[in-house]
């Protein structure tokens, strides 16, 4: 049965949880531990007369239930609330930088990846102005400069670039890029091949190549992330707008998103 039918089939229960803020609030909060009436009120900011019907009605459908402690989540109610958690979160960070995602293309990201993007809440996304034309570069090359090591996928070329990454290799920072078949070919010439050679003895350097399209850009760090992606208009790498954070969260994500594609790669010999 497919998700639309199973809704006209059962809306009505669905907007009984859906469209009421407490009994969201309410399964949001027990969902970590038991709480008091009290501690509900305090979390919602509303009374007892208005929490205790929510309450009998999660307690009806078998998503809650009475402790010593106070109210808790059954197991089936735990299973909702974790479905009700990853919406709230996926929506909210679709909406908190809307236009980032309205005008990007976000085809390059795995669908696995997507499922997790409320991963990237705590993160904010930096623009060009016509004030300071480098911007997003000056913030990119900062995180480059103050990393312990370096993972980063990419899809454009850009000399500057490689020149502050070769500086932090011969640091000894551990620098691993994956890049597509095209961008590798590129790096073996000039002005990028002499660079890459003096790099050889350098075994905490890294170039893994996949044979297939990367339509975004990613640089995960000990402390940073930098992501952007392609515009929608043209389909060509955004470098005028990313996204940044220092959040675990969201360079955890990213980090798995890199072992994805450096999963799927092979070694470059230089």
């Amino acid at each position: 049965m497919q998700p639309l039918e199973i809704y006209n089939n059962s809306y009505k229960l669905i907007q009984s949880i859906y469209s009421s803020r407490l009994k969201i609030q309410i399964l949001l909060s027990v969902a970590d531990q038991p709480k008091s009436l009290s501690e509900l009120r305090e979390v919602t900011g509303s009374t007892s007369q208005a929490i205790i019907p929510k309450i009998r009605s999660l307690e009806h459908l078998f998503l809650l239930e009475s402790c010593d402690r106070g109210y808790s989540i059954t197991p089936v109610g735990r299973i909702l609330a974790a479905k009700i958690g990853d919406f709230v979160v996926t929506l909210g960070e679709m909406t908190k930088h809307q236009e980032f995602w309205a005008t990007h293309d976000i085809e390059g990201i795995p669908a696995p990846f997507l499922d997790e993007i409320g991963d990237l809440y705590d993160s904010e996304v930096e623009f060009d102005t016509t004030d300071n034309m480098f911007h997003v570069y000056s913030h990119f090359i900062s995180i480059l400069q103050q990393a312990d090591y370096i993972h980063t996928i990419s899809s454009v070329m850009s000399v500057a670039v490689a020149e502050v990454l070769a500086q932090k290799v011969v640091a000894g920072v551990p620098v691993e890029l994956v890049v597509n078949r095209s961008i590798a070919e590129g790096l073996m010439q000039e002005p990028f091949v002499s660079g890459m050679q003096t790099l050889k003895p350098y075994k905490q350097f890294r170039i893994w190549v996949v044979d297939e399209s990367l339509h975004l850009g990613i640089t995960v760090t000990d402390k940073h992330l930098s992501f952007g992606l392609n515009k929608k208009v043209n389909a060509v790498y955004d470098s005028s707008a990313d996204m940044f954070s220092s959040d675990p969260k969201a360079r955890e994500w990213a980090e798995r998103l890199f072992r994805y594609y450096r999963d799927r790669a092979i070694l470059l010999e230089l």
